[in-house]
């Protein structure tokens, strides 16, 4: 039997048919060893396999910075307009491999590795994950990075350089660890530090209102040191930036103390300040209204607000000169874009410049700000919307509280007039929160100072302005957009999964790849014996390698031809993970109960990290590696299931599990999710999804057809109903005899034998108080997974169903969604032209 080929052998079929420029591999070789010659310390010979990796790096980055040169003059000469987007979160994954397939270079790198000896993929592994996020939020910020580069539009991601990203998780005993994440410890070769572009932001001190105009003074200065990172298009010479900023303390910072013989106190304090930039919060879904959290959100913002302005200011390439002094324009040339309301101090920190630095009139500058600034929300749960306590603000921002206090007092002038005697509106309208402690509504703030606010699917959408935000909605419903998230094809399809993107290539060509919506063209082979004999035979390839990854990571021996069922996210009670497990239990009991019955083998797999101070999150974890000790060692079961907790998952292990995964859990509860982007990487590397009518799955039904998902449960009407009349989960339990099989098992220690109430706050919480509704669509989903069950026995019209899902899949490029935020939110028009690459000839 032929040995299959590797990812890099299909990566290069794909590559011989002309997708890849002539590149000479000589040259590389050259770069190479040049590189690593240069890597090496003198008093050491002997190169490592980090340090053949740095080598390649650097080669790769050379093919990137001529094109980042010409890419950003480009830019000045033109002057287009530009978009800014703001994000506290970057979660990049890591990027030799995303590089070398924008840049058309993986062909002539891996024959250029090859003849020196070595294994590319081996190198690849080397190179640490940018974890700089902590779920869909950050990786969808990754995503439009490259859309917006593939897509020639003026684009840079201002965010923090987080010295440790998303913690490591270990799980030790069933129980989730955390380790943090130094991915910086060997030094990162894809960023470049920009001291000359540092900037101050200022903290704390007070306010004087002068004859001269308002001024903030006393001030605790931190620096912000900028690190550019290239991001390139997909093959049309464009290389963007993204710049995160680093906190650095200068260098008098509390030297005042040393008159007193403080010296070494006042150096050791540096450290205070430079504590802005060390550690990403950890809470997905969850404000956390710490003032280092505060200081972070504001440090970003200042320091990117400057980097703005002066790039208005002076748009000659390289040229410090000021050009334009009125920043009365600036909304034609500057498009802010407000990833959730982590940046929203963005608002009030562009009227601070435009008031006292600008002198402009408030009016004025009030009119710049709303019509350079724009919105995006991502969650509609109550515990995730950030309010930040008056007495926070009055201290740390002292400037910003008396404008968002004058921004508030006119929003409020203004809907008194809409609305007279109606003070209950006001109530519910105001930037400004009542109670035991006054707080500020940030996402009031940020609809009130944007010309546009989006939700990220379109169920998400109408649910924002149906409640959530209907009262704003009412005032200005012109403001209110839907902009359904996309994933890149790059990452999420060409490089992650190249057997699929070569089979799908050969049908309809490769211009899919720059344009998703080409898929539709395989609906003319959905009856092909030859595609469904190539899509299954690329889906048990990558089976058969993630089976060798596991066996080699887990000690684990996985039976490949066992249905694959994969729920990768976040751990988080709405995400219901536990609704899951009570369906590995309820099979585990069929098994056991009929033994000699045909049934269809499974390997069930979750993975995701539950945020560290989250008790219910880390118990959940807890139980299904209990369920998977029982299960896994039960002879009667055998390799009919196998329950498996996929530890420290990331983007490169995703990279791993969506290609080799035949059904997709997206289960939360209806109404709930506001889109999700993982059931889209599934979708487009032809696993099947199971889901609620949550999210973007709606969209995904319409696009593939609802006949080609497993879609049960509540909608959000039926959700909606159920909190007005009560949900009741012991109803439930009494009624169906499986539900309380199991729940009796977790409840009585059947699954923790050795400490029989370990999981009582969990039956505890989904009996008497589980906000998320888990025994109501525990027998439709029961119900439904039983007809997973029966499709996966007939794998001819499985895999057909697969190739209406990857068909169907256009619409979720981060292409399409980007392409409607410049046209409809920043007034900017994509292109899909070339720019010349840095050995052509300028035109």
């Amino acid at each position: 039997m032929p040995k299959p080929l590797t990812d890099q052998e299909k990566r290069k079929q794909i590559s011989v048919r002309g997708l890849a420029g002539v590149e000479n591999v000589s040259d590389l070789k050259t770069n190479f060893n040049r590189h690593l010659h240069f890597t090496l310390v003198k008093d050491r010979n002997v190169a490592t396999k980090r340090d053949y990796y740095f080598a390649l790096a650097n080669t790769v980055r050379d093919h990137l910075v001529g094109r980042w040169i010409r890419t950003q003059q480009h830019y000045y000469e033109k002057d287009p307009k530009r978009v800014y987007y703001l994000s506290l979160e970057f979660y990049m994954g890591r990027t030799l491999q995303n590089t070398m397939v924008n840049l058309a270079l993986e062909n002539a790198c891996d024959e250029a590795t090859y003849q020196l000896g070595l294994d590319m993929e081996e190198l690849q592994d080397i190179e640490e994950d940018a974890g700089l996020g902590n779920g869909g939020l950050g990786r969808l910020a990754a995503c439009f990075l490259d859309s917006m580069a593939s897509l020639g539009l003026a684009a840079y991601g201002y965010g923090i350089r987080y010295e440790f990203g998303i913690f490591n998780q270990k799980i030790v005993n069933g129980w989730q660890v955390e380790e943090a994440d130094d991915w910086l410890r060997y030094g990162n070769p894809w960023e470049k530090a920009r001291p000359e572009y540092m900037r101050p932001v200022h903290f704390y001190g007070r306010v004087e209102h002068t004859p001269e105009g308002v001024k903030w003074v006393d001030t605790q200065v931190v620096l912000a040191l900028p690190y550019d990172t290239p991001v390139p298009g997909y093959r049309n010479n464009v290389v963007n930036t993204m710049r995160l900023w680093s906190a650095k303390a200068p260098c008098d910072f509390n030297l005042k103390d040393f008159n007193v013989g403080g010296y070494i106190q006042a150096v050791l304090d540096r450290n205070l300040a430079e504590n802005i930039s060390r550690v990403l919060y950890p809470n997905d879904n969850f404000f956390e209204g710490k003032e280092l959290r505060l200081k972070q959100e504001y440090f970003v913002v200042a320091a990117t607000l400057q980097d703005i302005v002066r790039r208005f200011k002076s748009s000659k390439f390289g040229s410090t000169e000021v050009v334009r002094v009125d920043l009365s324009t600036l909304p034609d040339k500057v498009a802010i874009q407000l990833n959730d309301t982590h940046p929203a101090l963005a608002i009030p920190e562009l009227m601070r410049i435009l008031l006292d630095t600008e002198h402009q009139t408030w009016e004025k500058a009030w009119d710049i700000v709303t019509r350079t600034c724009a919105y995006t929300n991502h969650t509609v749960l109550p515990e995730a919307l950030e309010r930040w306590p008056i007495d926070l603000f009055q201290n740390l921002l002292p400037r910003h509280l008396e404008i968002i206090f004058e921004i508030n007092r006119r929003h409020l002038e203004r809907i008194a007039n809409l609305y007279p005697g109606d003070h209950d509106r006001l109530r519910r309208m105001s930037l400004v929160e009542e109670g035991d402690q006054k707080k500020i509504n940030m996402a009031h703030l940020c609809i009130v100072g944007s010309h546009a606010v989006n939700g990220v699917a379109r169920i998400h959408s109408d649910i924002i302005k149906a409640t959530l935000f209907k009262d704003f909605y009412e005032v200005d419903p012109h403001k209110f957009q839907n902009k359904t998230n996309g994933i890149t094809p790059r990452r999420w399809l060409v490089m992650c999964n190249p057997g699929l993107a070569e089979v799908i290539a050969e049908r309809i060509g490769e211009d899919y790849i720059r344009d998703l919506g080409q898929l539709k063209n395989l609906l003319e082979f959905v009856d092909d014996d030859s595609l469904i004999r190539d899509i299954a035979k690329v889906k048990q390839e990558n089976k058969l390698k993630f089976s060798a990854y596991l066996e080699e990571h887990y000690k684990v021996k996985i039976n490949p031809n066992s249905m694959f069922d994969v729920q990768v996210k976040r751990i988080h009670e709405y995400k219901r993970q536990l609704l899951n497990c009570l369906h590995i239990i309820t099979l585990y009991n069929r098994i056991k109960k009929e033994p000699n019955k045909n049934w269809t083998p499974r390997t069930i797999m979750i993975g995701g990290k539950a945020a560290p101070g989250y008790h219910t999150a880390k118990l959940i974890i807890r139980l299904i590696t209990a369920v998977g000790d029982i299960v896994n060692h039960d002879e009667v079961v055998g390799d009919r299931l196998k329950v498996i907790f996929l530890e420290n998952y990331k983007v490169t292990l995703a990279e791993k599990i969506i290609p080799a995964s035949d059904l997709s859990e997206q289960i939360s509860t209806a109404g709930t999710e506001a889109s999700g982007t993982g059931n889209m990487k599934f979708m487009l590397n032809g696993a099947l999804t199971i889901g609620t009518m949550d999210g973007a799955n709606v969209e995904m039904a319409e696009e593939a057809g609802e006949e080609n998902l497993f879609i049960f449960g509540m909608r959000v009407d039926d959700v909606d109903a159920m909190d007005k009349s009560g949900y009741d989960a012991m109803e439930y339990y009494n009624r169906i005899p499986e539900l309380k099989l199991a729940m009796d098992q977790i409840a009585g220690g059947y699954f923790s034998p050795d400490q029989h109430d370990l999981f009582k706050d969990i039956v505890n919480m989904l009996l008497h108080h589980d906000r998320f509704k888990v025994f109501a669509d525990y027998e439709a989903y029961i119900k439904c997974q039983d007809k997973v069950s029966a499709l996966y026995k007939n794998p001819k019209e499985w895999t057909k169903m697969v190739i209406h899902n990857i068909a169907g899949c256009g619409k979720f490029s981060s292409d399409r969604t980007i392409s409607q935020y410049a046209r409809e939110i920043w007034g900017m028009e994509p292109s899909l032209e070339r720019i010349p690459a840095p050995d052509d000839p300028r035109q």
